[in-house]
Protein backbone atom coordinates (compact mmCIF):
# COMPACT_ATOMS: atom_id res chain seq x y z
CA UNK A 1 0.00 0.00 0.00
CA UNK A 2 2.85 2.21 0.38
CA UNK A 3 4.15 1.88 -2.97
CA UNK A 4 0.70 2.77 -4.35
CA UNK A 5 0.47 5.92 -2.39
CA UNK A 6 4.11 6.40 -3.11
CA UNK A 7 3.32 6.09 -6.99
CA UNK A 8 0.09 8.33 -6.85
CA UNK A 9 2.80 11.02 -5.17
CA UNK A 10 5.06 11.06 -7.64
CA UNK A 11 2.62 10.87 -11.09
CA UNK A 12 0.64 13.61 -9.72
CA UNK A 13 3.85 16.09 -9.32
CA UNK A 14 4.73 14.51 -12.92
CA UNK A 15 1.26 15.40 -14.40
CA UNK A 16 2.00 18.44 -13.08
CA UNK A 17 5.74 19.34 -14.44
CA UNK A 18 3.38 18.28 -18.00
CA UNK A 19 0.72 20.88 -17.65
CA UNK A 20 3.62 23.43 -16.74
CA UNK A 21 5.91 22.53 -19.81
CA UNK A 22 2.86 22.48 -22.17
CA UNK A 23 1.21 25.73 -21.27
CA UNK A 24 4.89 27.05 -20.57
CA UNK A 25 5.54 30.95 -22.03
CA UNK A 26 2.38 31.13 -24.27
CA UNK A 27 2.79 27.83 -26.29
CA UNK A 28 -0.09 24.98 -25.80
CA UNK A 29 1.48 22.26 -26.71
CA UNK A 30 -0.49 18.90 -27.42
CA UNK A 31 -1.31 16.48 -25.88
CA UNK A 32 -3.60 14.05 -27.47
CA UNK A 33 -1.25 10.90 -27.25
CA UNK A 34 0.57 11.99 -24.30
CA UNK A 35 -2.06 9.25 -22.01
CA UNK A 36 -1.41 6.50 -24.58
CA UNK A 37 2.54 7.04 -25.00
CA UNK A 38 2.92 6.89 -21.06
CA UNK A 39 0.82 3.33 -21.15
CA UNK A 40 3.13 2.12 -23.85
CA UNK A 41 6.10 2.74 -22.11
CA UNK A 42 5.18 1.45 -18.81
CA UNK A 43 4.41 -2.13 -21.00
CA UNK A 44 7.67 -1.47 -22.51
CA UNK A 45 9.92 -0.90 -19.19
CA UNK A 46 8.03 -3.96 -17.64
CA UNK A 47 8.82 -6.04 -20.51
CA UNK A 48 12.63 -4.55 -20.13
CA UNK A 49 12.42 -5.88 -16.77
CA UNK A 50 11.50 -9.25 -16.97
CA UNK A 51 7.97 -9.04 -16.02
CA UNK A 52 5.72 -11.19 -17.94
CA UNK A 53 2.38 -9.93 -19.83
CA UNK A 54 0.28 -11.92 -17.77
CA UNK A 55 1.54 -10.54 -14.52
CA UNK A 56 1.54 -6.98 -16.90
CA UNK A 57 -1.91 -7.23 -17.37
CA UNK A 58 -2.81 -7.78 -13.82
CA UNK A 59 -0.55 -4.71 -12.18
CA UNK A 60 -2.93 -2.84 -14.75
CA UNK A 61 -6.19 -4.75 -13.92
CA UNK A 62 -7.02 -5.65 -17.49
CA UNK A 63 -7.77 -9.79 -18.77
CA UNK A 64 -4.36 -10.61 -20.77
CA UNK A 65 -6.75 -10.68 -23.77
CA UNK A 66 -7.81 -7.39 -23.15
CA UNK A 67 -4.41 -5.72 -22.65
CA UNK A 68 -2.44 -7.55 -25.37
CA UNK A 69 -5.57 -5.40 -27.93
CA UNK A 70 -5.05 -2.25 -25.88
CA UNK A 71 -1.16 -3.27 -26.62
CA UNK A 72 -2.18 -3.47 -30.30
CA UNK A 73 -4.17 -0.73 -31.21
CA UNK A 74 -2.05 1.83 -29.40
CA UNK A 75 0.96 0.86 -31.33
CA UNK A 76 -0.96 0.76 -34.57
CA UNK A 77 -2.46 4.08 -33.84
CA UNK A 78 0.90 5.04 -32.38
CA UNK A 79 2.32 4.47 -36.31
CA UNK A 80 -0.41 6.46 -37.54
CA UNK A 81 -0.14 9.36 -34.87
CA UNK A 82 -3.09 8.20 -33.39
CA UNK A 83 -6.44 8.64 -33.91
CA UNK A 84 -7.58 11.44 -31.12
CA UNK A 85 -9.97 14.48 -32.36
CA UNK A 86 -6.82 16.85 -32.32
CA UNK A 87 -5.35 14.81 -35.13
CA UNK A 88 -9.34 14.04 -36.46
CA UNK A 89 -9.56 17.89 -36.85
CA UNK A 90 -6.07 18.68 -38.34
CA UNK A 91 -6.70 16.40 -40.71
CA UNK A 92 -10.61 17.48 -41.51
CA UNK A 93 -9.06 21.05 -42.22
CA UNK A 94 -6.38 19.58 -44.16
CA UNK A 95 -8.35 17.75 -46.73
CA UNK A 96 -11.42 20.55 -47.47
CA UNK A 97 -8.63 23.41 -47.62
CA UNK A 98 -10.63 26.56 -45.69
CA UNK A 99 -13.50 25.80 -42.97
CA UNK A 100 -15.54 27.76 -40.70
CA UNK A 101 -15.72 26.83 -36.93
CA UNK A 102 -19.91 26.64 -37.38
CA UNK A 103 -19.00 23.84 -39.93
CA UNK A 104 -16.64 21.85 -37.50
CA UNK A 105 -18.91 22.10 -35.15
CA UNK A 106 -21.12 20.89 -37.21
CA UNK A 107 -18.99 18.01 -38.31
CA UNK A 108 -18.12 17.03 -34.84
CA UNK A 109 -21.24 17.55 -32.83
CA UNK A 110 -20.89 14.62 -31.19
CA UNK A 111 -18.26 16.08 -29.13
CA UNK A 112 -17.52 18.09 -26.88
CA UNK A 113 -17.64 21.97 -27.92
CA UNK A 114 -15.05 23.21 -25.63
CA UNK A 115 -13.03 20.32 -26.86
CA UNK A 116 -13.31 21.20 -29.97
CA UNK A 117 -12.35 24.98 -29.50
CA UNK A 118 -9.61 23.98 -27.19
CA UNK A 119 -8.14 21.59 -30.23
CA UNK A 120 -8.34 24.94 -32.67
CA UNK A 121 -6.25 26.56 -30.35
CA UNK A 122 -3.92 24.18 -29.91
CA UNK A 123 -3.55 23.78 -33.67
CA UNK A 124 -3.23 27.37 -34.14
CA UNK A 125 -0.62 27.65 -31.36
CA UNK A 126 1.19 24.97 -33.28
CA UNK A 127 0.96 26.72 -36.48
CA UNK A 128 -0.56 23.72 -38.15
CA UNK A 129 -3.34 25.58 -39.08
CA UNK A 130 -4.23 29.57 -39.60
CA UNK A 131 -7.53 31.40 -38.55
CA UNK A 132 -9.14 34.94 -39.63
CA UNK A 133 -12.52 36.24 -38.25
CA UNK A 134 -14.13 35.56 -35.06
CA UNK A 135 -16.73 33.79 -33.26
CA UNK A 136 -18.67 31.09 -35.37
CA UNK A 137 -17.52 32.96 -38.88
CA UNK A 138 -14.03 31.68 -37.96
CA UNK A 139 -12.05 30.33 -40.88
CA UNK A 140 -9.53 28.15 -40.89
CA UNK A 141 -6.70 26.51 -43.27
CA UNK A 142 -4.23 24.13 -42.54
CA UNK A 143 -0.32 25.16 -43.27
CA UNK A 144 1.46 23.96 -45.74
CA UNK A 145 4.35 22.19 -45.53
CA UNK A 146 6.27 24.80 -47.25
CA UNK A 147 4.38 27.62 -45.24
CA UNK A 148 5.48 25.27 -42.00
CA UNK A 149 9.21 25.17 -42.99
CA UNK A 150 9.08 28.85 -43.36
CA UNK A 151 7.75 29.08 -39.96
CA UNK A 152 9.75 26.81 -38.20
CA UNK A 153 13.08 28.32 -39.71
CA UNK A 154 12.22 31.81 -38.60
CA UNK A 155 11.15 30.94 -34.92
CA UNK A 156 14.94 28.92 -35.40
CA UNK A 157 16.87 26.02 -33.20
CA UNK A 158 16.94 27.75 -30.39
CA UNK A 159 16.72 24.78 -28.01
CA UNK A 160 16.87 21.99 -30.17
CA UNK A 161 20.37 21.79 -30.79
CA UNK A 162 20.77 21.83 -26.71
CA UNK A 163 18.19 19.17 -26.30
CA UNK A 164 20.05 16.87 -28.87
CA UNK A 165 23.25 17.25 -27.05
CA UNK A 166 21.87 16.43 -23.49
CA UNK A 167 20.17 13.35 -25.08
CA UNK A 168 23.41 12.69 -26.27
CA UNK A 169 25.34 12.87 -22.91
CA UNK A 170 22.98 11.51 -21.03
CA UNK A 171 22.04 8.29 -23.04
CA UNK A 172 24.34 8.28 -26.23
CA UNK A 173 25.77 7.38 -28.21
CA UNK A 174 22.43 7.12 -30.29
CA UNK A 175 21.87 6.62 -33.81
CA UNK A 176 19.61 9.02 -35.90
CA UNK A 177 16.71 7.04 -35.27
CA UNK A 178 17.41 6.13 -32.08
CA UNK A 179 17.12 9.85 -31.44
CA UNK A 180 14.01 10.80 -33.16
CA UNK A 181 12.60 8.00 -31.22
CA UNK A 182 13.87 9.17 -28.04
CA UNK A 183 12.87 13.15 -28.35
CA UNK A 184 9.36 12.24 -30.50
CA UNK A 185 10.31 13.95 -33.63
CA UNK A 186 11.38 12.89 -37.26
CA UNK A 187 14.58 12.29 -38.21
CA UNK A 188 14.44 14.97 -41.18
CA UNK A 189 13.71 17.62 -38.16
CA UNK A 190 16.98 16.75 -36.64
CA UNK A 191 18.92 17.00 -39.23
CA UNK A 192 20.02 20.25 -39.26
CA UNK A 193 21.15 20.12 -35.51
CA UNK A 194 23.23 16.83 -36.29
CA UNK A 195 24.82 19.07 -39.11
CA UNK A 196 25.54 21.49 -36.60
CA UNK A 197 26.84 20.21 -33.67
CA UNK A 198 28.71 17.47 -35.54
CA UNK A 199 30.58 20.73 -37.37
CA UNK A 200 31.10 22.86 -34.35
CA UNK A 201 32.41 19.63 -32.35
CA UNK A 202 29.78 19.48 -29.82
CA UNK A 203 29.28 16.08 -30.51
CA UNK A 204 30.85 13.12 -32.63
CA UNK A 205 29.99 11.12 -34.95
CA UNK A 206 31.45 7.58 -33.86
CA UNK A 207 31.10 3.77 -35.93
CA UNK A 208 28.62 1.85 -33.70
CA UNK A 209 28.76 -1.82 -35.23
CA UNK A 210 28.77 -0.63 -38.62
CA UNK A 211 26.29 1.97 -38.26
CA UNK A 212 26.77 5.90 -37.62
CA UNK A 213 25.95 6.50 -34.17
CA UNK A 214 26.73 10.26 -32.17
CA UNK A 215 27.62 11.10 -28.84
CA UNK A 216 28.28 14.22 -26.61
CA UNK A 217 31.47 14.47 -24.05
CA UNK A 218 29.86 17.60 -22.41
CA UNK A 219 26.70 19.30 -21.76
CA UNK A 220 27.40 23.19 -20.35
CA UNK A 221 24.33 25.19 -20.53
CA UNK A 222 25.12 29.02 -19.45
CA UNK A 223 23.26 30.42 -16.54
CA UNK A 224 20.94 32.79 -18.01
CA UNK A 225 21.22 31.32 -21.40
CA UNK A 226 18.12 32.98 -23.59
CA UNK A 227 18.16 29.25 -25.46
CA UNK A 228 18.13 25.54 -23.75
CA UNK A 229 16.50 25.71 -20.75
CA UNK A 230 14.48 22.81 -22.16
CA UNK A 231 17.52 20.78 -22.39
CA UNK A 232 18.44 22.52 -18.17
CA UNK A 233 15.12 21.00 -17.60
CA UNK A 234 15.30 17.58 -19.03
CA UNK A 235 18.78 17.33 -17.40
CA UNK A 236 17.67 18.19 -14.17
CA UNK A 237 14.59 15.83 -14.33
CA UNK A 238 17.24 12.82 -15.74
CA UNK A 239 19.41 13.36 -12.77
CA UNK A 240 16.77 13.31 -10.03
CA UNK A 241 15.06 9.90 -11.70
CA UNK A 242 18.54 8.15 -11.99
CA UNK A 243 19.37 9.06 -8.57
CA UNK A 244 16.30 7.09 -7.34
CA UNK A 245 16.72 4.69 -9.51
CA UNK A 246 20.26 4.14 -7.95
CA UNK A 247 18.98 4.17 -4.75
CA UNK A 248 16.30 1.87 -5.46
CA UNK A 249 18.43 -0.92 -7.04
CA UNK A 250 20.40 -0.96 -4.05
CA UNK A 251 23.82 -1.66 -5.36
CA UNK A 252 25.62 -2.89 -2.61
CA UNK A 253 29.16 -2.44 -3.98
CA UNK A 254 28.69 1.27 -4.02
CA UNK A 255 29.50 3.13 -0.42
CA UNK A 256 25.70 4.47 0.73
CA UNK A 257 27.54 8.20 0.66
CA UNK A 258 28.48 8.31 -3.18
CA UNK A 259 25.00 7.68 -4.12
CA UNK A 260 21.78 9.36 -2.82
CA UNK A 261 20.28 12.65 -2.01
CA UNK A 262 19.00 14.91 0.91
CA UNK A 263 16.64 17.86 0.87
CA UNK A 264 16.83 20.39 3.27
CA UNK A 265 13.94 23.46 4.64
CA UNK A 266 15.22 26.09 6.23
CA UNK A 267 13.12 29.17 7.36
CA UNK A 268 13.97 32.55 7.19
CA UNK A 269 12.99 36.26 6.93
CA UNK A 270 14.04 39.51 6.33
CA UNK A 271 16.64 40.35 8.36
CA UNK A 272 17.20 37.14 9.71
CA UNK A 273 21.18 36.55 10.53
CA UNK A 274 21.76 33.50 8.53
CA UNK A 275 19.37 34.58 5.44
CA UNK A 276 21.94 35.35 3.10
CA UNK A 277 23.80 32.43 3.66
CA UNK A 278 20.85 29.70 3.59
CA UNK A 279 19.89 32.14 -0.02
CA UNK A 280 22.80 32.10 -1.38
CA UNK A 281 23.81 28.23 -0.93
CA UNK A 282 22.81 27.58 -4.21
CA UNK A 283 25.56 30.28 -5.72
CA UNK A 284 28.07 28.81 -3.72
CA UNK A 285 27.66 24.84 -4.93
CA UNK A 286 27.77 26.08 -8.37
CA UNK A 287 30.51 28.15 -7.73
CA UNK A 288 32.39 25.09 -5.96
CA UNK A 289 31.22 22.24 -8.48
CA UNK A 290 32.21 24.46 -11.71
CA UNK A 291 35.95 24.90 -10.07
CA UNK A 292 35.75 21.27 -9.30
CA UNK A 293 34.92 20.32 -12.92
CA UNK A 294 37.26 22.33 -14.55
CA UNK A 295 40.09 21.12 -12.33
CA UNK A 296 39.34 17.37 -13.27
CA UNK A 297 38.79 18.24 -16.96
CA UNK A 298 42.28 19.76 -16.49
CA UNK A 299 44.01 16.64 -15.18
CA UNK A 300 41.74 14.42 -17.99
CA UNK A 301 43.12 16.42 -20.27
CA UNK A 302 46.38 14.85 -20.11
CA UNK A 303 45.51 11.43 -19.14
CA UNK A 304 43.62 8.78 -21.56
CA UNK A 305 40.48 8.18 -19.89
CA UNK A 306 40.51 4.22 -18.51
CA UNK A 307 38.04 1.70 -19.31
CA UNK A 308 35.74 1.12 -17.27
CA UNK A 309 35.51 4.75 -15.29
CA UNK A 310 32.91 6.10 -13.00
CA UNK A 311 30.91 9.09 -13.79
CA UNK A 312 29.96 11.09 -11.12
CA UNK A 313 26.74 13.47 -11.48
CA UNK A 314 25.76 15.48 -9.06
CA UNK A 315 22.46 17.29 -9.17
CA UNK A 316 21.95 20.57 -6.89
CA UNK A 317 18.61 22.22 -7.05
CA UNK A 318 17.29 24.98 -4.80
CA UNK A 319 13.49 27.02 -4.30
CA UNK A 320 11.97 29.23 -2.33
CA UNK A 321 8.26 29.48 -1.20
CA UNK A 322 6.77 32.77 0.06
CA UNK A 323 4.35 31.87 3.38
CA UNK A 324 2.53 33.52 6.06
CA UNK A 325 1.39 32.02 9.25
CA UNK A 326 -2.04 33.11 8.83
CA UNK A 327 -3.71 29.24 8.46
CA UNK A 328 -7.61 30.71 8.13
CA UNK A 329 -9.71 30.59 5.20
Amino acid sequence: MTIEVLIHAIVRQTTILIAQLATSRGIRAPLAQIADQVFLDLVRELERQGVSRKVSADMFGMGLRTYRRKIQRLAESSTERGRSLWEIVLEYIREHGLVTRLELLNRFSRDDEAQIRAVLRDLSASQLIFSAGSGQSTSYRATSDEEFATLQQRRGSDGLDELVVALMYREGPLTRSELASKAQIEEADIEGSLERLVASGRIERVDRKGADAYRAGALVIPLGAPAGWEAAVFDHFKALVATVLCRLGEDRTTPADQVGGSTYTIDVWDGHPLAAEVLGTLSRMRVDLSDLRARVAAFNETQSLPDPHSRVVIYAGQYVIEETNDTSE
